[in-house]
Formats: C-alpha cells, sequence, structure tokens
C-alpha cells in the first residue's frame, strides 16, 4: 500500500521519522523542562500522576514505571475517565501534586475537567501538559499556576481517527522527560527505535498485509509488565479502524489463564508483545506452549527486539528487529504497536472500510463527543 494512499497510512509510515523530531523538540526545551520540574521534585512526598482518556491513557500505563523508576517519586496511572467521575479517590489536597496530562487534541471534555479539579482539590499543584495541538483547549489554559506546557512537533497532530504517530511520538516524550538528567546518552536509544520502526514497515509490513486479509474476527494481544499497556493499545486500535468488526481483547501472559483464554476461537489471531526479560519470557513461553498445543486459534504472532530460545515455541510469523537486546524495554514499547496499527489499517482497507473515518455510525470520533461534566454539588 502506498504510504500516502491515506492519512492514516501517511501517519503510521511516518513514525520513525516523527521520533527523531521528537527528541529535537524536547531538546529544545530541555532547560525548560528541567528547571519546571526541579520545582516539583523539591518536595520529597510529591505525587505524580499521568492522566488521559483512552489512547492518552494508556500511554501513562506504560510511563508509570519509567517516571518512578527515573524521578524516585510515587507514580500512579489514572484515567480522566476515572478521575472526573471519582476525584476523591485520587487526588489528596495536602499532598504536593504533579499532574501530568497528555492529550491528543486538548479538547476533550474530561482532559479540562481533571485539570480543574486537580486545582480544587491539591492546595500544591503542578501541571505538565504533553499535547500535539496548539490551539487546543489545553494547550491554551493561561490561568494555571506552577504549569508547563509542552507543545508536539507539527506532525504528531494526526488528522485521522485513530490515535497512531501522535501515540508513539507522545509515549516517546513521557519517556524522555522521565529521565532529562540523562537526555544525551538516550539519543542512541531514539536512533536505535527509528531503525527498528523502519524495519517493521519495510520488512514486515508485506507479511502483516497478508495476515490482514485471513478471515478471523477476533484478535488477543498479550504483553508483560509495561508492554502490557501496549496490548491494551493495540487491542483499540485494530478495534477502532475495523469499526469494532473484530472485537479485540487484551491481558497479560499470566492473566489470560485466569477465564479470558475461553475468548480464543478458531478465528482469533493471537499477538505476542514478548519481553527483553529471558527471566519473564519464561512465563510467556509457558503460555504460548499452551496455546501451541490447543486447536482453537487461526495464527499465532509474535512481536519482540530480539527473541531468545525461540525454538522453544511454536509462532506463523516472528517480528524480529535485532539480533540481541539493545534499548530498553520502554524504548523497544514505543514501535511494538506498529504491527497493530499496520494490522487495523489493512483489515480497515479489507472490510470496505475508510481507515481514516471508519465508523459508519459515527460512534467514534477524533475528539469525543457528548460528555457533559457536571459540577459537584
Amino acid at each position: 500500500m502506498d504510504k500516502n494512499s491515506s492519512n492514516t497510512a501517511r501517519e503510521i509510515f511516518g513514525q520513525p521519522k516523527l521520533w527523531q523530531k521528537t527528541y529535537n523538540a524536547i531538546v529544545a526545551k530541555r532547560k525548560e523542562l528541567t528547571a519546571f520540574l526541579e520545582l516539583a521534585l523539591f518536595y520529597d512526598n510529591l505525587k505524580v500522576i499521568l492522566t488521559g482518556a483512552g489512547t492518552s491513557a494508556f500511554m501513562g500505563e506504560v510511563l508509570q514505571k519509567s517516571f518512578q523508576r527515573n524521578i524516585k517519586r510515587s507514580t500512579e496511572s489514572i484515567a480522566t475517565t476515572d478521575l472526573i467521575s471519582h476525584p476523591e479517590d485520587f487526588l489528596t489536597k495536602a499532598q504536593p501534586t504533579l499532574m501530568i496530562s497528555v492529550a491528543r487534541s486538548g479538547d476533550s471534555p474530561e482532559s479540562l475537567a481533571a485539570v480543574e479539579l486537580a486545582n480544587k482539590y491539591c492546595d500544591n499543584l503542578f501541571h505538565l501538559i504533553i499535547t500535539c495541538n496548539p490551539e487546543g483547549k489545553l494547550a491554551k489554559i493561561s490561568n494555571l499556576k506552577k504549569s508547563y506546557v509542552f507543545l508536539m512537533p507539527e506532525e504528531a497532530n494526526d488528522v485521522a481517527l485513530a490515535m497512531t504517530g501522535a501515540f508513539t511520538s507522545m509515549l516517546l516524550a513521557g519517556i524522555l522527560i522521565s529521565d532529562l538528567n540523562n537526555l544525551d546518552k538516550n539519543a542512541k536509544y531514539v536512533d536505535q527505535l527509528s531503525k527498528y520502526g523502519e524495519i517493521i514497515l519495510k520488512e514486515y509490513n508485506h507479511r502483516i498485509k497478508k495476515v490482514s486479509s485471513l478471515d478471523f474476527n477476533r484478535v488477543v494481544f498479550l504483553g508483560s509488565g509495561l508492554l502490557k499497556g501496549i496490548a491494551r493499545e493495540s487491542q483499540l486500535k485494530v478495534q477502532e479502524l475495523t469499526d469494532g468488526l473484530v472485537v479485540c481483547k487484551y491481558d497479560s501472559f499470566l492473566g489470560l489463564r485466569h477465564g479470558p483464554k475461553a475468548v480464543i476461537k478458531d478465528s482469533t489471531l493471537i499477538v505476542y508483545l514478548f519481553s527483553n526479560n529471558e527471566y519473564v519470557n519464561k512465563y510467556e513461553y509457558d503460555l504460548v506452549r499452551s496455546i501451541n498445543a490447543q486447536k482453537e486459534k487461526l495464527y499465532e504472532i509474535g512481536v519482540g527486539e530480539s527473541l531468545k530460545n525461540k525454538e522453544e515455541i511454536t509462532l506463523d510469523l516472528s517480528i524480529e528487529v535485532s539480533d540481541s537486546n539493545n534499548i530498553p524495554e520502554e524504548y523497544f514499547a514505543v514501535c511494538a504497536v506498529i504491527p497493530a496499527q499496520l494490522i487495523g489499517l489493512y483489515k480497515s482497507i479489507n472490510l470496505g472500510l475508510s481507515p481514516d473515518s471508519p465508523s459508519l455510525n459515527k460512534s467514534i470520533n477524533r475528539v469525543v463527543q457528548g460528555v457533559n461534566i457536571y459540577k459537584q454539588k
């Protein structure tokens, strides 16, 4: 498929270059970001909240460990869709709090309401806003004290319905911001990540396209640790782009055994997102062998930086980008979502849908519609 034939395709294939632009944008704002974060990190009891809605919320699930490990503060991923209905469960008046809001458009009602509620519930509050849209309401909030707005490169503001480049570039921005002290050192990981993205898009594109033509109506995505968040984003991407005609599920490798494994039928595609940790692989490979042994499944895909001891399992397609593990898992996670993006793109076309606007009844939109925000009594 010509990468210029739809906005969705163009945005998927443009990601490796966008990651380089994202790194350069962080470098350009390093001093400002560092100065802002130092104000918040003055407090040893600082609580960090990563928040967003839908795809933006899933970024928080991946980023939580990076922030907690790198800045050494308690970090929690809380979707705005949970926070606005139960703010008292997550926000504490006396505790210093850094709220990191991630949003493509910055216009979703939940994102704006979450900021307002945090201002109400927290006495000592810092806001870091990462957004792709300079014209969005979130980017233009000017009455916030102790806040910083980081605008992504222009190309990150996806035009199509499904977030692809916006997701991976904002995720990368979050990873880099969590470790600003090592920004120069981490340039090599961004370079390697971009190479990995190109490998998937060039060397595996045709094979993924063939897989997408298979007769499946279910996809199960599995990931361990932070890759579970990528599995969650992957299932949403395929489900969005196919207008729900392909129903998807995500889980951890170990979690699937506890009931959800029942969803795997003859028409099910299974995508394993493998950790680069060989200890974790032991648990992952056990689950794969279990599914290998059952008749009910259509096709099994493995995605990993480098799959060690893969002769122990059976895969119909193995997507590997290296013969060794060269980058931390959070960086690999950025490109690990690309197979799902491509499956969603090609399956959408196979089903006769428009990938840029696949929702025939307009039940999903680029910016969420129909959300009412209510004032508390």
